[in-house]
């Protein structure tokens, strides 16, 4: 006849639920697991440190894409933990009565009862406490599932992905195609490859861009965590796992940074030492001082870049090699052919940086790569004032390293860059001047260099070099 409706609402107090077969592991492991993922530990370290298979490690560190939200943080003395209710289990067994076992807990009676009630194992009718089993009911009443707000609501959705994978245009409105790529296969971004072109700002820089596009829709909100945890944990949110290609780090999983930042220097003199720039460079309340270097690629191909300390506006200089360049047998002495010498560095600044006004080129801090070595021409040329940075001091040159960054998603290492032409250079600097960013309260870096010219037409200042 079986059993009659209901019966397991009345034995427990609960609606029936699926046998979980082999309990999984507890989720008190997989906090410590994780809290030996944040000392710095890799899955499988982690893994062995907690006492579980790497396996099931690694599937930890997959599954919440590297994430441990709320997992770092131990639980509440509110709840009942496994040690409890293993103990729970024992006093059980040998008889003991609920007001003892809850006297030698400290807890309150009725917690125990409800406990040895609700999560008791309902094998063959009875009740039969398990402390395994009686922490699988309560770790799966536990969830609170919510909807994550990219996937009701459709416009906020929308606009998300536009920010982070929107084509990149030149100047004239039509799409740069860029490179093609292999399709995305769930791993980092590919070693010395070309890598998918995108608008691709940052989850930071969309959830404030937002407060700016739409000051009035409070439904137009989102945290940069709640983008993220949509990229990167499975099943999260409405945003396709590809989408991870398209952030800067390019990384499948979210992982700590640890990485050593080594840089060469060449051969300056004490008079255009950083030492000896002028104070108001440091402070940036003075626009018209830029920081520079190149990008290198394959070849011996290179990018060079200028960026304003002030408006973070990005300049990229066209190197392309010179004429006889793979041709001709190199000249000891001679200019170097590649176009990335001092002679084609030096003509590159000059065209580029002459298409402003004097006011807005006073200083130029480069690294101390000597394909600057014609410093003093340039300075007869354009006006501008050259310094170099200390001997391996990144920092010194920040705006430039940071912008040097965004840019190898362009333009990754161990490819050939004198591939693009001058009207691609200009599209991939128009899709990161057109990014909104924090320090300047999320106008972009063209909107504040077009505000300092206007701001120098109205003062009487010219706006042309």
């Amino acid at each position: 006849m079986g059993r009659p409706a209901g019966w397991m609402k009345a034995l427990t107090g609960r609606s029936p639920m699926k046998s979980p077969g082999a309990p999984a592991l507890r989720r008190e492991v997989e906090r410590r697991f994780w809290r030996e993922i944040a000392r710095g530990l890799s899955s499988e370290d982690a893994a062995v440190a907690v006492g579980v298979s790497q396996a099931a490690g690694g599937r930890w560190f997959r599954q919440r894409g590297g994430m441990p939200l709320f997992m770092v943080s131990a639980l509440k003395g509110r709840y009942l933990s496994f040690t409890e209710r293993e103990e729970i289990a024992v006093l059980k067994a040998r008889n003991v009565g609920v007001r003892e076992i809850a006297r030698r807990l400290g807890r309150d009676p009725s917690t125990i009862s409800r406990e040895l009630r609700r999560n008791a194992a309902t094998r063959g009718a009875k009740l039969d406490y398990r402390a395994s089993v009686a922490q699988w009911k309560a770790e799966l009443v536990a969830r609170r599932p919510k909807t994550a707000k990219l996937v009701s609501n459709d416009r906020l959705r929308e606009y998300v992905q536009q920010r982070l994978a929107g084509e990149v245009h030149h100047l004239d409105g039509r799409p740069a195609q860029g490179p093609v790529t292999a399709p995305w296969k769930g791993r980092n971004k590919p070693h010395r490859q070309d890598r998918r072109w995108a608008t691709a700002w940052s989850p930071e820089q969309i959830s404030n861009r937002l407060r700016v596009d739409f000051p009035d829709d409070e439904s137009m909100r989102i945290s940069p965590e709640a983008i993220y945890q949509s990229l990167f944990i499975q099943g999260r949110g409405a945003l396709k796992r590809d989408l991870v290609a398209c952030l800067r780090t390019g990384r499948a999983l979210r992982v700590p940074r640890a990485r050593a930042r080594q840089r060469a220097g060449g051969h300056v003199t004490p008079e255009v030492m950083i030492s000896e720039r002028p104070a108001e460079v440091d402070d940036r309340a003075v626009p018209g001082h830029w920081e520079g270097d190149l990008i290198i690629g394959t070849d011996r191909s290179a990018i060079g870049t200028l960026v304003e300390r002030t408006t973070r506006f990005t300049m990229l200089l066209h190197l392309p090699p010179m004429d006889g360049y793979g041709a001709e047998e190199r000249v000891k002495n001679g200019p170097a052919l590649a176009g990335r010498g001092a002679q084609a560095v030096r003509d590159a600044i000059t065209v580029t940086i002459t298409t402003l006004p004097d006011h807005l080129r006073q200083t130029l801090t480069w690294d101390r790569g000597k394909e600057l070595a014609q410093h003093a021409q340039l300075k007869v040329n354009t006006g501008i004032e050259v310094y170099f940075a200390d001997p391996h001091s990144p920092w010194q040159r920040g705006t430039n390293e940071n912008t040097n960054g965004l840019l190898r998603q362009y333009f990754p290492k161990g490819t050939d860059l004198a591939r693009w032409s001058r009207d691609d250079l200009d599209a991939v600097a128009a899709t990161l001047n057109s990014r909104p960013r924090k320090t300047l309260h999320w106008k972009t870096p063209a909107e504040a260099i077009n505000e300092l010219l206007l701001s120098a037409q109205s003062n009487g200042v010219a706006t042309t070099g």
